[in-house]
């Protein structure tokens, strides 16, 4: 899979530091000084990721990414903006046609950051496209390292997650939606900051905003790579709460999908039995507890009821 970053900004001075800033990554830059020119290299080469200028001689950059969008649909697309434009960033990013805003001038670890996610949300599409097993744990496994609290949740909740679904004698077909889905559960936090993700205290309003934001990033990634609805339903709805007062959308009881509502509770169960920043691990018995305590409210009673008795064995 493609690697390659394209630059494109009038600005030579800028393209000159982008190559230093670059030039000890295993990655391939290339830069562009026009929208034509970066138009033309993209029709020769596969690229993951474009990060453009939001004034470029010819065209605004909105407009330019609009144009990149009809020819290299996966393409990933930063927009570099001056603070007095953000609206107009965040706008493309709402609609769809940019994956993050970069400040003008930016901080060099933000913007190597940003690619970085950039490329790894690429590689992700591509191999979700193949249905490549290997490389999609290996990219869920490189989506966790961002937060070293959650390293082998993804394996760990897949398998809770085939635990109940042998339970329920569920299908094969919907046992592979289910370890996908499990792996690929939080797919959408390659959008969220790293600081938001390794705070150790509680997170204020804004920045559980961004949290709550990451199914729907999730599902719009499995969209691109045109999964199953199942497995896209699983990334959109394990947020979800029995009651009705889950996130993103606050749909309850059946209405949440039984892949979702299965992967919910395996995922909470394994963040209960783990260390987390804000707290460290409870004990098994604690854990089966709360869960407990969850039952009818956050989670689905048959599907706790199961996990509980036939998979635990409690």
């Amino acid at each position: 899979m493609s690697d390659t970053v394209l630059f494109v900004d009038d600005e030579k001075n800028d393209l000159n530091l982008i190559d230093g800033l670059f030039s000890d990554i295993a990655t391939k830059i290339l830069t562009a000084s026009s929208a034509e020119e970066a138009l033309h290299l993209i029709t020769k080469e596969e690229i993951a990721v474009l990060v453009s200028d939001n004034f470029l001689p010819e065209m605004k950059g909105v407009d330019f990414l609009s144009k990149v969008r009809e020819i290299s649909p996966d393409t990933l697309k930063i927009l570099m903006t001056a603070h007095k434009d953000i609206s107009t960033a965040v706008d493309a990013i709402n609609n769809g046609n940019a994956f993050r805003f970069i400040i003008k001038p930016w901080d060099d670890n933000t913007i190597v950051q940003a690619v970085h996610e950039a490329i790894n949300r690429y590689k992700l599409i591509q191999a979700l496209k193949r249905e490549d097993e290997t490389a999609l744990f290996s990219l869920a496994q490189t989506i966790e390292s961002k937060d070293p609290y959650t390293r082998g949740h993804c394996e760990r909740v897949a398998n809770y997650t085939l635990m109940v679904a042998d339970a329920l004698n569920l299908s094969e077909d919907i046992k592979k939606d289910l370890k996908f889905g499990s792996w690929l559960h939080d797919c959408g936090k390659i959008g969220v900051p790293k600081y938001i993700l390794n705070k150790k205290g509680p997170l204020d309003v804004y920045e559980f905003d961004i949290i709550k934001n990451h199914p729907r990033w999730g599902a719009n990634v499995a969209r691109q790579a045109q999964l199953p609805e199942s497995i896209i339903k699983i990334i959109l709805y394990h947020h979800e709460r029995y009651d009705g007062n889950g996130y993103p959308s606050g749909i309850k009881g059946h209405d949440i999908p039984l892949e979702a509502r299965i992967v919910a509770l395996a995922d909470v169960f394994d963040a209960l039995i783990t260390d987390r920043p804000y707290r460290k691990r409870y004990s098994e018995e604690k854990a089966i507890n709360i869960i407990r305590l969850m039952r009818d409210n956050v989670f689905d009673p048959e599907i706790v009821d199961t996990f509980l008795n036939k998979c635990l064995k409690f």
